[in-house]
């Protein structure tokens, strides 16, 4: 069986973000994979497309105070509230562990002004092991009344103009949901010179503990993420396709081989894993195996005649 999972050649998995060749389309989603290491133990890095890290910031932060997780049907709720070491501890602590592999790695970054997105990219910029940046603009601008970068297309645009100005590493922006029209958001950053997008980031909700009448979450409101908001990630995906010329990368429920195929024949050019890491530490190797499965079993020859082969006609 496991022969017949494997028929296809390698090279017919192979993926192309920006700059940035790939193995295969399937990539871990930042803050569900912590650092790479952590899940080791369970599954082959080596075969993953990329490993996106817990997001960095500038300093390190210690995020929110408990209770920040919450199951919900058909997902959770997180306020974990970007807790990380720090970029510098990044790159001293974790970068060294993972050069032994031979994996994408991708920084995913996060800032509170703009300066301190540009900061971080320069610390990242060049250094061994890093081969991309991913950019969470749904996070706060504290200059600008604590509204999400990601939430007005001119703010979107200046954070990844100034990023791209830091590096040649190929810079994709993770766009938020939590918007009115998210194909703005999009054609915005890539005008700025974005390599990718990727979407989406989790839609914000809350629970409601009825005994104690108060939030279950210390933070009131989290991050809803899990097969929940496939439907609606999938539709994203679809719409932001269609208006871009950069590559997509699919985010939201994807727990199985089928989930992810859906994100490709909708048109994403990669699968993030996020959610399902938590059940299943080795669910990107069945994801994996499963993709290379149904291209055999349907007589493709390449992923490239897979991703967007989605038939709307009537």
């Amino acid at each position: 069986m496991e022969a017949d999972k494997n028929k296809i050649s390698p090279l017919a998995l192979k993926v192309r973000i920006g700059g940035l060749a790939l193995k295969n389309p399937v990539m871990t989603a930042s803050g569900t994979f912590g650092y790479g290491g952590e899940f080791a133990p369970f599954c082959d890095l080596n075969r993953l497309g990329a490993v996106v890290v817990k997001g960095l910031s500038l300093e390190p932060r210690l995020g929110n105070p408990p209770p920040r997780i919450m199951e919900t049907p058909c997902g959770m709720l997180n306020a974990v509230g970007l807790q990380n070491i720090g970029v510098r501890a990044f790159i001293d602590d974790k970068l060294p562990y993972l050069r032994q592999f031979d994996v994408a790695v991708i920084a995913n970054i996060f800032g509170e002004t703009v300066d301190e997105y540009r900061r971080i990219t320069e610390i990242l910029s060049g250094v061994d092991g890093v081969h991309g940046i991913e950019v969470n603009i749904s996070c706060p601008n504290v200059k600008k009344g604590g509204i999400a970068f990601g939430a007005r297309p001119e703010v979107a645009a200046d954070v990844t103009e100034k990023i791209r100005g830091e590096t040649d590493l190929p810079v994709i922006v993770k766009l938020t949901p939590n918007v009115t029209d998210i194909t703005e958001i999009a054609l915005a950053v890539e005008a700025a010179g974005a390599d990718a997008v990727s979407l989406i980031n989790t839609l914000t909700g809350m629970s409601v503990d009825i005994e104690r009448r108060r939030p279950h979450l210390a933070n009131i409101t989290g991050g809803l993420s899990g097969p929940a908001v496939k439907p609606v990630a999938l539709r994203m995906v679809w719409q932001t396709v269609r208006c871009l010329k950069i590559p997509v990368i699919g985010i939201g429920g994807i727990a199985t081989a089928a989930d992810a195929l859906e994100f490709l024949i909708a048109g994403a050019t990669a699968v993030e894993v996020g959610t399902a890491n938590f059940i299943h530490p080795a669910v990107t190797m069945l994801i994996l195996d499963g993709i290379a499965e149904y291209m055999t079993r349907h007589g493709i020859d390449g992923i490239d005649e897979l991703i967007g082969s989605l038939k709307t006609d009537p």
